[in-house]
């Protein structure tokens, strides 16, 4: 017992000393019984109970959000449904949880019409608030026009206000990192797997003068009418480029079978096989569409040509080193390619990924970016607020040759048939990929009457400045929330 002691004595001086900070708290044996004895660290989140301490030393009201004296006036989400998902061409239009941080998200799945539940009541009200409450918890968006009447799952709840000024104040909080702490946190700091609208009576939240709120307000307001407007002019650039090259909806493009043939089957000549043997890659939509735009555009070019693009980028696999914010640089991926502000999450070490930064990581404004790994072809165009900021391999860059036409090959890309020619050669037995020699390859179409082109491209430049407006203008709202509200001490 003595040799084992002092052999246990010894092994403690050799530890080295720890110089880093370690996050720690105590907790109360009623916490643990309250968490069914769980006693891994993980379920009791100091963050949380941070969060509340600096709740408790503001010098406003705190109030709890969905009380009698709280901010909400309701807060609810549908009953649960079984889904019949249908066809685009026969259903109605269904927006996913995980699409409520997207600027302008476009359905994936579509819902009969026959499905047995009241569909009004999926749809989405004006100035509500969508609150994610499974999954990832917390995600929040407003709804206003680009919103309005869309059909969302039970899975999103939808936070009504008794005063307007409420709305953007609510949100600005629940964007801060004390806001998305709370959501995600009990009263004891305890992690959560789900909210439901109950939880939201123990989310407290300060009440500051009308004044402050109301200005809080106004730029969140100003930001999703900035989103909308971009949106608009996005919509226009699609329409005005659709009605040039005298294109019909994708499902007229693709070939229609009668009930004897196998639509899951078609013949494909050797000489057209170019050396691939997926079904994928001669899909009959594909040529369809080739064939149509070749008879109404000036000409027919691929990304790799060099009066399109200077450059197409695939970044190398590699071992990240992340760091705590502030010590590096903004590192997201495509999961948050499409939302007006992917920073927040990871930030990739500038000491060891200096060079790959530099020459493969960072974006640049007006650069293309199309998701190449797992879900293939989200497009996006990289606005002047991502300058410099980095995103993972698992998206492809493509460099434009100018300002002048970095524009229109967003446009094309994003429209739906861009996104057949991008997912045409998607490879892969598990995890679907394309890389940039496949890039450089998808065609695009030169139109005939070059003011068009150019007022196609200026109407997507100009959208992209407004995102960078919007999110100036959420920026803002949410300084003033942390600097006026959450960290004016009594």
């Amino acid at each position: 017992m003595v040799a084992s002691s002092s052999l246990q004595e010894n092994l403690l001086k050799e530890l080295p000393t720890v110089e880093h900070d370690f996050k720690w708290s105590s907790i109360k044996l009623s916490e643990v019984f309250e968490s069914k004895l769980r006693l891994d660290a993980c379920v009791f989140d100091i963050d949380g109970k941070h969060a509340r301490d600096v709740l408790h030393q503001c010098k406003w009201e705190l109030v709890d959000l969905l009380s009698n004296k709280g901010l909400l006036k309701d807060a609810n989400y549908p009953g649960r449904f079984k889904r019949i998902y249908v066809e685009k061409q026969n259903g109605i239009p269904f927006y996913l949880p995980s699409q409520i941080n997207e600027l302008y998200p476009k359905p994936s799945k579509y819902i009969s019409p026959l499905t047995n539940t009241p569909l009004e009541s999926l749809k989405v009200k004006l100035q509500s608030i969508l609150l994610t409450r499974s999954g990832t918890i917390g995600d929040c968006t407003i709804v206003t026009r680009s919103l309005l009447g869309k059909i969302f799952s039970d899975d999103v709840i939808r936070l009504t206000t008794y005063r307007e000024e409420d709305v953007g104040y609510i949100y600005a909080f629940l964007k801060t990192k004390i806001g998305q702490i709370l959501l995600r946190t009990n009263n004891y700091g305890a992690v959560v797997q789900h909210i439901e609208p109950e939880h939201l009576s123990n989310v407290p939240i300060p009440n500051p003068d009308p004044l402050i709120k109301s200005n809080i307000h106004k730029f969140v307001m100003d930001s999703y009418r900035l989103r909308d407007e971009s949106n608009e002019l996005i919509d226009e650039a699609e329409q005005l480029l659709i009605e040039t090259l005298k294109l019909p909806a994708i499902e007229k493009l693709n070939p229609q079978y009668s009930d004897k043939e196998d639509p899951t089957s078609f013949s494909v000549k050797a000489s057209q096989l170019v050396g691939r043997f997926e079904s994928t890659y001669h899909k009959p939509v594909v040529e369809r569409i080739i064939e149509h735009i070749t008879k109404h555009a000036r000409e027919i070019t691929t990304l790799g040509d060099p009066r399109i693009s200077r450059q197409i980028i695939l970044p190398g696999r590699f071992k990240r080193v992340y760091v705590e914010e502030g010590q590096g640089v903004i590192f997201f991926g495509g999961r948050e390619l499409l939302t007006l502000d992917p920073s927040g999450e990871k930030f990739l070490s500038l000491i060891h990924h200096a060079k790959r930064i530099k020459e493969e990581l960072s974006l640049l404004e007006n650069m293309i970016m199309i998701t190449c790994s797992g879900t293939i072809g989200k497009v996006n165009i990289v606005s002047k607020h991502w300058q410099n900021w980095t995103a993972n391999q698992h998206i492809i860059r493509i460099v434009p040759n100018d300002a002048s036409i970095a524009g229109y090959i967003y446009t094309w890309l994003n429209t739906d048939y861009g996104y057949e020619l991008i997912k045409r050669f998607t490879y892969g037995a598990v995890v679907n990929e394309i890389d940039k020699f496949h890039v450089a390859q998808i065609q695009i179409p030169l139109l005939k009457n070059k003011e068009i082109q150019s007022e196609i491209n200026q109407l997507v430049l100009n959208a992209n400045a407004k995102r960078y407006e919007a999110y100036r203008a959420e920026q803002e709202a949410i300084k003033l929330v942390n600097h006026v509200v959450l960290y004016s001490t009594k």
